[in-house]
């Protein structure tokens, strides 16, 4: 997997300073709706179009294969809250070089926490736009969080390649159910 750190949400790495982050590439949501540490944009600094007054967005190739994927891995396993859920928004330029109104791209199910152990909790591209939604320039992460976590983090940025194999039930990568021998 390719980590980019201008295409991370999460910790300080992508310049965040405080917030819920827990670490260089982690966040720690505790309670409540949270915005994750960073917010993406996706505007051209340098070049045509200008990204500054409404600009343009830089085509983050949804639609092409292979797609960029949304990638949110548990680092440290949440305790004392219920459920977790992942949700991506986007923004235009407001005019003035920052986020407008959001629009809610793409929303997970809400993850118990029992299943918030280390491991992949988003397999999904990068969504198109949503009927109406302005082409988005800025993109953030929000957690939703029912309960309080007294502990666990979460590492979650835009990717090209996603590391998606099936853990079996004793925490070996597998893909097969217990019992099951395959012959060499």
């Amino acid at each position: 997997m390719i980590l980019d750190g201008l295409l991370t949400f999460t910790g300080t790495s992508n310049g965040a300073t405080g917030g819920i982050t827990s670490g260089a590439q982690t966040d720690s949501p505790t309670t409540g709706t949270q915005v994750a540490s960073n917010i993406l944009d996706l505007g051209v600094t340098s070049g045509i179009p200008s990204s500054a007054n409404g600009g343009g967005a830089r085509d983050i190739g949804v639609g092409d294969d292979p797609m960029l994927k949304l990638s949110a891995t548990v680092t440290t396993t949440f305790t004392g809250g219920t459920s977790l859920q992942f949700e991506l928004d986007g923004a235009p330029d407001n005019g003035s070089g920052a986020p407008g109104s959001y629009t809610i791209m793409w929303q997970s199910q809400a993850i118990a926490e029992a299943q918030l152990i280390n491991g992949q909790m988003i397999n999904v591209d990068v969504p198109r736009v949503v009927p109406g939604q302005p082409l988005p320039r800025f993109l953030r992460l929000r957690f939703i969080t029912v309960g309080t976590h007294s502990a666990g983090a979460v590492e979650a940025q835009i990717v090209i390649d996603r590391f998606d194999q099936i853990v079996g039930t004793t925490g070996a990568l597998s893909g097969y159910v217990p019992g099951v021998t395959v012959a060499n």
